[in-house]
């Protein structure tokens, strides 16, 4: 079949296999470079949510519980604000006010939480079996399905490390009074030191940052296969002008002399290689006329 197809039908199946595989490699590069920008911008701004959260906790657990630790003992109430869980919590629900940061979600998932706000669910609750059984791992990522779409989450152990958390989630009856007043004796307790009780969770919608990528992605696939398209036909502008017209043309005068009109004349005066070509065309021309006036000659 492709040896009946004339030379410009071949060139031009060659230029849109060609044209084909380019789009399609350059798609799957470009997509796979796209995702992983989507996926690093996402993490970036988890990453630096996490370490503010830390931050929060750090400033509560050094300077409010030791200002207000003594007062546990003597309030009616409990003082949430001398946790290091309540006050990360409550500090980025006040930055989930600003729209921007609307669907972002903060959580310090505990298994066994004494605000039962902070209680893991069951996605959760594997995340936190995951650091326990294997304490190397000091960071799960992955995407989550929300009912207002898909999010980013990073989730790293939250363990017992200074002896004095222990004071309101060891036994009820080192706990203070406080504390029992407003939560009870039915959670937050035994816990011990080093255990990991919580995965510090932070989720970031992906959705529109995806979204984004995909349009920049249509966007450049468009521009590429426009120009794809202009420099192929450009090719097949070119090679038409310069090589396929050239051919058509020593072909028409090869059928003439061959029907024995030496009146017909190659023509061309490039001196590339279809001009060689024509050159040729014309001295064997000029041979077979030599030969065929010998030949009359001889006869007559």
């Amino acid at each position: 079949m492709l040896k009946n197809l004339k030379i410009g039908s071949k060139f031009n199946l060659i230029l849109m296999l060609v044209f084909l595989v380019s789009i399609f490699v350059s798609g799957i590069a470009l997509s796979r470079v796209l995702d992983q920008k989507a996926q690093n911008e996402v993490t970036s701004q988890a990453q630096i949510l996490i370490k503010t959260m830390n931050s929060v906790r750090s400033y509560t657990q050094n300077h409010i519980n030791t200002l207000l630790a003594a007062r546990l003992e003597t309030e009616p109430a409990f003082i949430p604000e001398t946790v290091p869980a309540y006050s990360a919590t409550e500090v980025f629900e006040n930055l989930r006010k600003n729209a921007e940061y609307q669907n972002f979600l903060y959580k310090e998932a505990t298994l066994n939480p004494t605000n039962l706000r902070d209680k893991a669910d069951d996605f959760e609750a594997k995340i936190v079996g995951r650091f326990r059984q294997d304490s190397k791992i000091q960071e799960i990522s992955g995407f989550r399905d929300f009912p207002d779409g898909k999010v980013f989450y990073i989730a790293r152990p939250l363990a017992i490390k200074q002896q004095n958390c222990l004071q309101c989630h060891s036994t009820p009856d080192r706990a203070p009074k406080s504390l029992l007043a407003s939560y009870g004796t039915d959670n937050g307790f035994g816990w011990q030191l080093n255990d990991i009780v919580a995965a510090q969770i932070i989720s970031v919608p992906s959705e529109d940052v995806f979204a984004s990528a995909n349009r920049t992605w249509n966007l450049i696939m468009g521009l590429l296969v426009a120009i794809f398209a202009i420099v192929v036909l450009l090719i097949n502008f070119l090679i038409k002008k310069t090589v396929i017209q050239r051919i058509r043309k020593i072909e028409k005068v090869a059928q003439q002399v061959s029907t024995g009109d030496m009146s017909a004349d190659f023509a061309e005066k490039s001196h590339d290689e279809i001009g060689g070509l024509a050159a040729a065309f014309n001295r064997m021309k000029a041979s077979l006329e030599i030969a065929m006036n010998l030949l009359n000659q001889q006869n007559q």
